[in-house]
């Protein structure tokens, strides 16, 4: 416990407490899960932070790791993927774009009065991210990329998110055979994310991160994953497009979503974009590497409030 709460808690040094709220907030199809943490003083005058989390998770595990501590100074606001979390999915398998989900989450921002932020994807949600200062430029003062899937890649994705995605076996996959194969192999499948790192040891708990084995959820996310490459692939040649200042952060040891074809590639299309790369961090760098990763989003937030 203490090893996670030193990475994810927030030091007295460095300010109170930010105060927590959550809700669900009602669009089109049903409600999104929020939560909202807002600074001691407010943030009035600093940029709105949005979190947005990546494949198989759900928002507590961007609050743990960095949303604490960056609300020391900033609002931020963290959304339950539709299908994830407390969040309903809104609809069928169209509900896997990245444009749906993009306007599902600017409709829970509607419901909370925000207007712009800086939009923070991590893997899934960094092509989310992307589709969003596409999209609504006029809403997203900021991006940053946290070892995010931004490009169509070579190969597929697992075979049992093709069935769980799959229309009449797919609700069976995901009900009858998943969650109890999923039990067994959780563990060792969520601790390989953190390679070369370890995992903390109380994440899953913490993290509530077993809410992928519900049958629903797990479907949901088959849909997000089955459907990724044509999604990026479709989105990727529009990416000169985008105006906002730009943080792509990926890792060296990252082997899930190669750099290569990933975070280099965006860096090199998107205009003045900044590209850090973490030695050693792999694919969960907002916990392996968090310093870094909160004194980026902190520097870039800095700078959208200069401007």
């Amino acid at each position: 416990m203490a090893v996670l709460m030193a990475g994810a808690g927030v030091s007295e040094a460095r300010g109170a407490e930010p105060a927590r709220a959550e809700r669900r907030i009602t669009v089109a199809g049903g409600a999104l899960n929020v939560v909202v943490l807002t600074p001691a003083d407010g943030g009035k005058g600093r940029a709105t932070l949005l979190l947005l989390h990546g494949a198989s998770g759900n928002l507590r595990d961007m609050e743990l790791a960095i949303g604490r501590r960056l609300a020391v100074r900033r609002r931020v606001v963290l959304v339950d993927r539709p299908g994830h979390g407390g969040s309903d999915r809104l609809g069928g398998r169209e509900m896997a774009g990245l444009g749906a989900q993009g306007d599902a989450v600017l409709a829970a921002l509607d419901g909370l009065g925000v207007r712009r932020v800086v939009a923070v994807g991590h893997s899934w949600s960094g092509g989310l991210a992307a589709r969003l200062a596409l999209d609504h430029p006029e809403r997203v003062s900021g991006l940053v990329t946290l070892a995010g899937a931004t490009h169509p890649w070579p190969g597929g994705v697992a075979f049992y998110n093709r069935v769980a995605a799959a229309p009449v076996v797919g609700p069976l996959f995901s009900t009858l055979i998943a969650p109890p194969v999923g039990r067994l192999l959780f563990k060792a499948a969520v601790a390989s994310t953190f390679a070369p790192k370890t995992m903390p040891p109380d994440y899953l708990a913490l993290a509530s991160s077993r809410t992928i084995l519900r049958p629903a959820e797990f479907r949901a996310n088959a849909q997000d994953l089955a459907d990724l490459k044509a999604n990026l692939a479709a989105q990727a040649p529009r990416y000169g497009a985008i105006r906002a200042p730009t943080l792509v952060m990926t890792a060296d040891a990252d082997h899930i979503v190669s750099p290569d074809i990933h975070s280099q590639a965006f860096a090199r299309a998107v205009p003045g974009a900044t590209l850090v790369t973490l030695p050693g961090a792999g694919h969960m760098p907002h916990w392996t590497a968090t310093e870094k990763v909160v004194a980026g989003i902190e520097a870039l937030a800095a700078r959208v409030e200069r401007n």
